[in-house]
């Protein structure tokens, strides 16, 4: 499915992952590129597949012009038809601020799903991104089998139906529709390992083997047949 159209991996992915017209769904929206193609798709869906939706962006407020943001995430999902609403969290606890962020962020999104599943716009870039993370640091079976395409986080169901779809497809959903993403200036932060490993070691990866983002998230589908099997 990894070279599919993503209006038609997401309608497959869809009713693979029990989602089925009218269903209520909640998406995880942040306004940048990957969320907006994934609210835009589901919002162009036909009457007979489309589920419910509600976005739902999250305010971390860890910058001064989040509040702005979230006012123009909100913007961007009612002129695509979607109701939508804004949770500011307080983004605190150990660890570094990514994660400390991900978790309130998590936290937040299943108290207000209620029960409903979340649909994130993870790709198949992140899912590459994700396995190498944890082979660096040394992770196992489980680990390396990456990100589910439906898995339990912080009591809520996730989903992630654009799993199999390259990030710059998405892109390109945007671009052709001409809408116009929230840029997040720290996602270009070498800082963070996840921005540095996309900026630097994803592009001489597929430099040296070309295709190696499918290969990777293909070893990670392999390893999770394999950590179910032993299971």
């Amino acid at each position: 499915m990894e070279g599919r159209d993503p209006a038609a991996a997401l309608e497959a992915n869809l009713g693979a992952l029990g989602i089925g017209p009218g269903a209520e769904l909640v998406v995880a929206f942040s306004g940048g590129a990957d969320s907006l193609a994934l609210l835009a798709l589901l919002a162009q869906l036909p009457d007979g597949v489309r589920p419910a939706v509600e976005a739902i962006h999250v305010d971390h407020g860890l910058r001064p012009e989040s509040a702005q943001e979230a006012a123009a995430a909100l913007a961007l999902a009612r002129a695509l038809g979607v109701r939508a609403r804004v949770l500011r969290v307080d983004v605190s606890g150990r660890g570094g601020v990514e994660e400390a962020a991900r978790k309130a962020r998590y936290r937040a999104l299943a108290r207000a799903a209620g029960g409903r599943p979340v649909a994130t716009a993870h790709t198949l870039d992140d899912q590459a991104e994700t396995v190498l993370l944890r082979l660096a640091r040394g992770a196992g079976l489980r680990g390396v089998s990456g990100m589910r395409a439906s898995a339990t986080v912080a009591g809520a169901r996730i989903v992630r139906p654009l799993l199999q779809v390259r990030r710059a497809a998405l892109r390109a959903v945007v671009d052709r529709l001409g809408l116009r993403p929230i840029e997040d200036p720290t996602n270009a932060d070498r800082r963070f390992a996840r921005n540095r490993l996309r900026a630097e070691v994803i592009p001489a990866l597929e430099a040296i083997a070309p295709g190696s983002v499918r290969a990777i998230a293909r070893f990670a589908a392999l390893a999770a047949e394999d950590e179910a099997y032993l299971a």
